[in-house]
């Protein structure tokens, strides 16, 4: 008989056992699509959340403020409490010791608090990476500062002793070629203090690290004449000095960050990445839920921080040093693109 195969004993079963185990592998797979992408179900996130944010003037506070408005419109049994600090390193301080729950830090400062073991900076977790912030040197416009070089001797505002401006402000000047204790006359203070000192001349420049424009600097430019110095000049020696220096990178300060200072030219400087960190004690959905609020409001918080407009669904995954929580992870794999 033409065609007629005689399969061996024992294939029919074979093959409806393969089938069977091809089956439950769909399932599994099934499932555990099913547990990403499907929205969780039960208790919805209630009680008061604790935001450390920076100093009153700066855009960490201003972005604080308007997502506390987004968060209690997506979710409306959370109070989000706003917490006050130096900056960057006081706001890892706070979460690890359990005085804050979420806050905003600058990535190097993130990783200078890991590489020191610092307590408990194994359980930090990222929600997502936000915006950049740029390292701006303000001078009066008369000054003859042109470089960080020429800083030596001079009266520095470095930001307070807890802030990330402090942090990347010694290791400018280190790529400078000065010591911020000895080869300057270093002022400890912050945004909120340091453009009054620079207009009352108790200050012949001062460092701040932040997103574009900082309102701070945008009014002191209206009644003080000042200058943006460039920094790209330090980019190869912070680059020499890897890997502590790997989340510095050359930027541009697009010339109309401060139309009234810079007068239609960019200024070379340095970006540093920030994020939005929470612990992994942080329950998931309540993770999963302040995730969202920041994805879905970069439209609405980005018209009055000019900086939240780089908030990016593509991008707020990449948050090196700290992995993702698994809260935010869960929405990262739910949302659309």
């Amino acid at each position: 008989m033409t065609g007629f195969r005689v399969l061996p004993a024992g294939a029919p079963r074979a093959r409806v056992r393969r089938g069977a185990w091809l089956l439950g592998a769909l399932v599994v797979v099934c499932g555990l699509l099913a547990w990403w992408l499907v929205p969780r179900t039960g208790p919805q996130p209630s009680g008061t959340v604790r935001l450390a944010t920076g100093v009153r003037t700066g855009v960490y506070e201003r972005y604080g403020q308007l997502l506390k408005e987004r968060v209690s419109d997506d979710l409306p049994e959370v109070s989000l409490a706003l917490r006050h600090s130096q900056g960057s390193v006081d706001n890892i301080e706070q979460i690890v010791s359990g005085k804050a729950d979420f806050t905003i830090t600058a990535a190097d400062a993130l990783a200078d608090y890991r590489d020191r073991h610092g307590k408990n900076a194994s359980r930090i977790r990222a929600c997502a990476r936000l915006y950049d912030d740029y390292m701006q040197l303000v001078v009066p416009r008369g000054s003859r500062v042109r470089s960080a070089k020429d800083l030596r001797g001079l009266r520095v505002g470095v930001g307070q002793r807890r802030s990330g401006v402090s942090l990347v402000t010694a290791r400018l000047l280190e790529a400078a070629g000065l010591d911020m204790d000895e080869d300057v006359e270093a002022v400890r203070a912050g945004i909120d203090r340091m453009p009054g000192l620079l207009a009352e001349g108790k200050l012949d420049a001062f460092f701040w690290s932040g997103g574009l424009p900082t309102a701070a600097v945008t009014q002191l430019a209206k009644k003080t004449p000042i200058r943006l110095v460039q920094l790209g000049d330090l980019v190869t020696e912070l680059h020499r000095q890897q890997p502590r220096m790997r989340y510095y990178r050359a930027a541009v300060m697009p010339a109309d960050a401060y139309p009234k200072v810079q007068r239609g030219e960019s200024v070379k400087t340095v970006a540093i990445a920030n994020l939005l960190v929470t612990t992994d004690s942080t329950d998931d959905a309540l993770t999963e839920g302040i995730t969202r609020s920041v994805i879905d409001s970069r439209d609405q918080i980005g018209g009055q921080v000019h900086a939240a407009q780089k908030v990016d669904l593509r991008t707020a995954i990449y948050t090196d040093p700290v992995p993702l929580h698994d809260g935010a992870e869960h929405y990262y794999r739910s949302a659309k693109p």
